[in-house]
């Protein structure tokens, strides 16, 4: 299939062009591949966006173990504007998670016309300190453990892609060095200090999950894990830009500290992500929608997002962010956290035709994926 007259997405703006798909990827990308084809009117074609930590949506959450509501997810993910996705798990035990990775596994295989793809798994617990536990369940906190790591990863047939650690934790630098050769291992739910944080990323850590969340900020006189991640070239850090997590001027303060190429936006999005107020499960715990903030009832405390990864980079270009810069934080940069770069997150021959075609200001107009239309 041939598309023309458009303006394409290239990593670094837009250039008009056209392209052409086929057997499900990209043939052909360039500037004049064909005067014939599906005339898109001027439309704007970004790669299809990748979210690497979300829960949930519509109700489900990928912690249920549920494949039926796992399709649901993807199916609204999809529909949105997220062709890819890692569904994250939250703090439970093993057995719980087990049973979610294989059903992640499952949705992998089958792979259903008109849902987002699973990209792999986003481990998120159970290895994290107390005090920073967020809205994690404490009852299920547990200190790294790699063999039962291992167990879950052989499970699902090696389909974690991110695990994540509070590297302050007895063990944690061990199973740093040795998790970092099969998956991203992210700091994430830390009281860690700047050297913890540097012991952690020269054993192999290559990330920061929910930049600013669940971890010790920025001090003059105690830098912690977010000085410690931003002197690196090689640590990336995910941001939650759905204007409740981060202040505007914080999401801002991310891109210069890390730059588009080290910024993973996403949405860490809960059940209760496109559903109307009221009250939601996580993990055991109840969570309150309201005015679009999650939060738990029983302290108050923020938890996930209510907003899908589209609307979180709309709103980080509503924050001032370059919308280059934006579109390539949602769809190449989490594409190389979980070493996929080579089959999605940008448009080029070769590559999986995950696309969406939008409006100039970058309003949602359809959806690709395998080059057929969602």
């Amino acid at each position: 299939m041939i598309y023309r007259n458009c303006f394409i997405f290239n990593g670094n703006g837009f250039e008009a062009g056209s392209f052409e798909t086929g057997n499900g990827l990209f043939t052909d990308v360039g500037a004049s591949v064909s005067n014939h084809g599906e005339d898109l009117e001027g439309a704007y074609v970004i790669p299809g966006l990748i979210d690497i930590h979300t829960h949930g949506n519509s109700n489900a959450d990928f912690s249920d173990g549920d494949c039926e509501g796992l399709k649901k997810m993807a199916a609204y993910l999809a529909k949105n504007g997220i062709t890819s996705f890692c569904p994250t798990s939250l703090t439970l035990p093993y057995e719980v998670l087990d049973k979610a990775f294989k059903n992640a596994l499952r949705l992998k295989k089958e792979a259903p016309e008109g849902h987002s793809k699973v990209a792999g798994i986003n481990m998120e617990g159970p290895f994290f300190a107390e005090s920073r536990k967020g809205a994690q369940n404490a009852a299920h906190l547990r200190l790294p453990d790699y063999n039962a790591f291992e167990e879950l990863y052989k499970g699902c047939e090696g389909l974690i892609k991110i695990v994540d650690i509070a590297p302050e934790l007895d063990g944690a630098l061990d199973f740093i060095e040795s998790a970092k050769a099969l998956c991203t291992v992210s700091v994430a739910h830390t009281d860690c200090s700047y050297d913890n944080a540097k012991a952690a990323f020269d054993r192999g850590a290559k990330q920061l999950t929910h930049l600013y969340n669940a971890m010790p900020s920025l001090h003059h006189r105690k830098p912690g894990p977010i000085a410690a991640a931003a002197e690196r070239d090689d640590v990336r850090a995910e941001l939650i830009s759905d204007g409740q997590h981060v202040h505007p001027v914080m999401v801002r303060l991310a891109f210069k500290l890390f730059g588009a190429e080290r910024i993973c936006l996403i949405s860490d999005a809960l059940r209760c992500c496109g559903m109307p107020d009221g009250l939601y499960d996580l993990g055991g715990q109840e969570v309150e929608l309201r005015d679009n903030v999650a939060s738990l009832t029983s302290d108050g405390n923020i938890a996930g997002s209510a907003t899908n990864l589209f609307l979180c980079m709309k709103k980080a270009i509503s924050f001032g962010i370059p919308a280059a810069d934006a579109i390539r934080s949602a769809t190449l940069s989490p594409a190389e956290a979980i070493g996929m770069q080579n089959e999605i997150g940008s448009i080029e021959k070769g590559k999986r035709a995950d696309f969406l075609v939008c409006s100039k200001d970058l309003d949602l107009i359809s959806v690709y994926i395998d080059g057929v239309k969602v």
